[in-house]
Formats: structure tokens, sequence, C-alpha cells
């Protein structure tokens, strides 16, 4: 018997949720339909992102289908998967985005799929959902299309038109890694079509002879990369975003921690990698893209080439290379600043600004938010002098968290 609408879109957007490509905030389960009241947290397919300037937008994110040709390891809905399959028609996502945008429950479309019959049959459905929203309904919504491998730049580019933001996930962190758990995927090909799309882009923001430039993809390209399915390390997965944000112009790499999958294969782990170590990479990479360092600096901190689980990698690099502290804050350049623990890029650009009327106290820093605990240690500042703080060596006791008892369940 035909699934209806609903039981697919439990299904479709449940097998969405494994894109990071925009973060959905925790929260607990509530259904009015059960306990009275009015809306529900389990409400299916809605999710958050946020735009570059902070703003927080609601997506329905949703998979076209999971049916898919391809037997990735690491893919709940890889082809030899048991999961429940369901499909949408292009026409029935088209209504289902109307009928939520009109009724203010969203403000934009995050559009991925398995692949069916072939990669350009599976991306043209895709294009024609956006052409259909663009140009049948005047959509002006944000949309978001997750592009399939393999499928033709004729395609790609004809999406660019209608998408605001185009992604194709480069799964795991080498081509090695790619070849043992997704032999169908191609990692060149994945490459070439990032390369043509940064292409395409940088053309689009040209000036014609008229002054004006045309829409493609204005909110750029992102991919995606599963941490801790591989034996891969942080140092290989923070160096292979920086070969990727430099080769490709990528707005932002995602990192997804590993989920185990039923019937999984024998070389996936069998528990997922702490989700605190996502987190590591996330600030990792904030270092690396807005704070001066390079990947090499953030990993050197231990030989194995993973980020300390317990420090964020700022502290950790800053305990480790305390020869390069303490820092003035009312001498030391932006550049020195930029690295001290606890100090923002927001943080330094109202300290440099404030260096200009007055001395800088440490009570100067405690109004402008920074946590004077994380920062003593590491500057210099007037009528405050961390003396021989660096030298002690109980200094990263100081900021490591409490030991917890360790559950027995």
């Amino acid at each position: 018997m035909k699934k209806s609408l609903k039981e697919r879109l439990a299904i479709l957007s449940d097998a969405a949720k494994y894109d990071a490509s925009c973060a959905s905030s925790g929260t607990t389960r509530r259904d009015s339909s059960l306990s009275g009241g009015l809306g529900s947290s389990e409400g299916s397919g809605i999710c958050h992102a946020y735009a570059p300037d902070g703003r927080c937008i609601s997506l329905l994110k949703i998979l076209l289908t999971n049916f898919c040709i391809y037997d990735c390891a690491y893919c709940i809905n890889r082809s030899s998967s048991n999961v429940e399959r369901a499909r949408f028609t292009p026409d029935e996502v088209v209504w289902l985005t109307i009928e939520f945008y009109r009724r203010n429950y969203i403000e934009g479309l995050f559009l991925s799929s398995g692949i069916i019959r072939s990669s350009d049959d599976t991306m043209s459905e895709m294009v024609q959902i956006a052409r259909d929203l663009r140009i049948k309904h005047g959509f002006r919504g944000y949309i978001h299309l997750k592009t399939i491998p393999e499928a033709s730049a004729r395609l790609v580019e004809e999406a660019g038109l209608y998408a605001d933001r185009l992604s194709i996930n480069v799964e795991l962190p080498t081509d090695q890694g790619m070849q043992h758990y997704a032999p169908e995927k191609r990692p060149a090909g994945i490459r070439r079509s990032m390369g043509d799309l940064r292409l395409k882009i940088e053309a689009a923001g040209e000036a014609t002879h008229t002054g004006r430039r045309k829409r493609f993809v204005p909110a750029g390209q992102s991919t995606q990369m599963i941490v801790g399915a591989d034996g891969a390390n942080d140092a290989t997965i923070l160096g292979s975003s920086a070969r990727l944000y430099s080769s490709y112009s990528l707005k932002r790499v995602y990192y997804s921690a590993f989920s185990p999958i039923p019937d999984s294969s024998r070389n996936l782990p069998l528990i997922k990698p702490p989700l605190v170590r996502e987190h590591r990479l996330y600030q990792a990479d904030w270092l690396y893209r807005f704070y001066g360092f390079s990947v090499d600096e953030i990993t050197s901190a231990r030989a194995d080439g993973m980020l300390d689980l317990e420090l964020d990698p700022k502290l950790a690099w800053a305990l480790a290379n305390r020869q390069d502290f303490p820092v003035d804050v009312n001498t030391a350049d932006r550049e020195s600043l930029l690295r001290v623990p606890g100090f923002g890029t927001k943080t330094v650009k109202a300290l440099l600004a404030a260096r200009r009327h007055r001395t800088v106290r440490l009570e100067d820093l405690a109004r402008l938010g920074v946590v004077l605990k994380k920062v003593r240690p590491f500057i210099v500042a007037e009528g405050w002098s961390p003396h021989r703080s660096l030298e002690r060596s109980d200094l990263r006791a100081v900021f490591a968290p409490e030991p917890e008892q360790l559950s027995l369940l």
C-alpha cells in the first residue's frame, strides 16, 4: 500500500538528519496531539540554519528519496540497507514547501536525495523542484540543494540559477577512505564539480557591461565530512578541510560525527566518536579561518595528530607554547592578541579601540566580557602581571574539567 504523504514526510525528514549542513537546535520532545496545548517539537522536517549575518532561518529539510543505487558503507540509505524506503515526486516537494511557507513554518528548503536510476535523473528532478518554486510560484525563500555526485555540469549550473547554496559532500577526509567505504564514488569527480562551481560563482560575481551581476549561488558552496568512520586523525581531517577552503573557496566545511547504523559493515566502528570531537574540530576550523593559525600549529600539541578533547584548541596550543606568552594587551599587535585564550575577534577589536584612549587594565577586560580566569596567566595589563604562572606544572589542571565517575550502565 502506498504510504501517505505524512508517512513519507516522516521517513524522508528523518533520513535527512544525517546532513549536518544546517544546525538544528536541541530540545526535549513534546507533542501537543497527546497532551493537549499547542505545537510540537517533533514536527517532521523543520530545522534551523544560520545566515552569515547571524539570522536564524527555519528550513524544510528533507530527502527527495532515500532509495539509492550506491552502497556506501557508512550510509544508512545505502542500497543494501533494510531501512523503510519512500520517495516524493517533484510536485509533492514543491507543494510541501509552499504550504509550509504559507503557514509561516519555514523560510526555505534544504533538499538532498539518494541516487535513483542515475545521477542526472536525480539531479534533474531536484532542479525541476527549484525551478518550479522560483518560476511558477515566485518563491523567494532560501533554497539549499545538495548536488548529486557525477551529475552533469549543465544540471549543476542550472541548479545554481535557482538555489542560494549548493553543496556536495566529500564524505571522508582521504581518497583512500572513500575507495574503501564508498568505491562507487569518485573523489576526483567531486573535486572537479567543486572546481567548476567555483569558476562559475566567480564569473557570476563579475559585473557585466551594464554593471549588473548575474544571480548565481549567492550563498556559495559548502561540503560535509564524516568524522570517526575511518581512521583519519584530526590533523588529516583539518588538512583536508584547509585544502578545500583554499582550492574551492568553500563557505563552510561541516563535520558530522559518525553514527553507527543498523547492519553496518564490519569495517566500521561499533560506537560513535564523542560529540565533543566534532565540537573541537569546529573550534579548530574557526582558528584556521579567522585567527591566523595554521593547521600544523593547531594539531602540533599531540603526537597522534588528535585534538585535546578536554581543552579548546587555542588553550591547548597556548599551554604547549608558553614561551610565546605573556602578551601585553597594551602594546601587542592584533595577530598576537588573537592567540590569547579567551580573546575572540570582537574582543580584540574592542580592545584595540579601547587602548587608543586609555591604558587597559584587567578590570577593563572584564567589562568587555572576557573570562579573566582564562586569560590571567597569558597576559600583562596595567597593574597586572602573571609573574611565574606560566611556569606552573599544574597549569593545565587549572583549566581542565573536573574528573567524573565513569558510569557502569
